[in-house]
């Protein structure tokens, strides 16, 4: 049965011819009955309608085939009853948006290790890793400096000072562990206060400040550094140290130390 429903309605639609002639005499008389006015120049959109029109009859001519070869079995509209249907097109397509993110910014270059020498403030951001010792108005701790390298490495003496030193002499020694060279020194102290010297004697790279007769120390924390290149490697420290001899308005004083053990 259903196949029989479905041939016949395939032979229906293969036989249909629309007719224009009769779906332009019903738009012409539809029109004809209608009394709103028109502006100029619709006329000149009657083509464009017919277009349309025969558009839409050709629509439902195919739309009948895909509907048979289906197997649907919803009957065929008569041909008096063709409803024509004209498509709209929006005159503003719709909108579309673009976004993207915005490129990462460049990558920063990464820290550099310089043997220039450093200032106040940096060091004191520093954690010294060595024990403090005391005396008297005095307290001084070594550490190496964290921006050491496998090749350069720099000691650092912190002396705090809590009243006037009238003579100051300090001493860095740094054990000939290989390789070890001396590349500077320097201190916060104004240079022309200090006789400032560094030689090797006996396996050890001594560093010495001493200050100068009529100068004074004032009372505030104090920095000597030690600077110098070792052979390739993570040095250990652990047999550099330090001597401190002070005198001040309370008597004599002196600290000895050692600095830290990892670089």
């Amino acid at each position: 049965m259903n196949e029989d429903i479905g041939r016949r309605l395939r032979e229906a639609a293969e036989a249909h011819q629309p007719d224009r002639d009769r779906m332009l005499a019903r738009v012409h008389r539809g029109m004809g009955g209608t009394a709103v006015p028109r502006r100029p120049g619709i006329a000149r959109s009657w083509p464009k309608v017919v277009l349309a029109g025969s558009a839409a009859a050709g629509i439902l001519a195919v739309a009948g085939l895909a509907v048979a070869g289906s197997g649907q079995t919803a009957p065929a509209r008569p041909d008096g009853e063709i409803t024509l249907t004209v498509p709209t097109t929006s005159a503003t397509p719709p909108s579309s948006s673009t976004g993207g993110s915005a490129p990462p910014p460049a990558p920063g270059h990464p820290g550099r290790t310089t043997t220039a020498r450093p200032s106040p403030s940096s060091t004191d951001q520093a954690a010294p890793a060595g024990s403090r010792v005391s005396d008297g108005p005095l307290s001084a701790q070594g550490s190496i400096d964290p921006h050491s390298t496998v090749y350069w490495a720099q000691g650092n003496l912190t002396l705090d000072v809590a009243q006037p030193l009238t003579a100051l002499t300090v001493e860095v020694r740094v054990a000939q562990t290989g390789g070890v060279q001396s590349t500077g020194q320097w201190q916060t102290g104004p240079a022309d206060d200090f006789t400032v010297t560094a030689q090797e004697s006996d396996g050890v790279v001594v560093y010495r400040w001493e200050l100068k007769p009529g100068r004074t120390v004032p009372a505030a924390q104090q920095f000597f550094a030690v600077q110098y290149n070792h052979i390739a490697g993570t040095r250990d420290a652990g047999s550099d140290s330090y001597a401190v001899q002070a005198t001040s308005a309370g008597g004599s004083h002196a600290l000895q130390g050692r600095f830290s053990r990892a670089k």
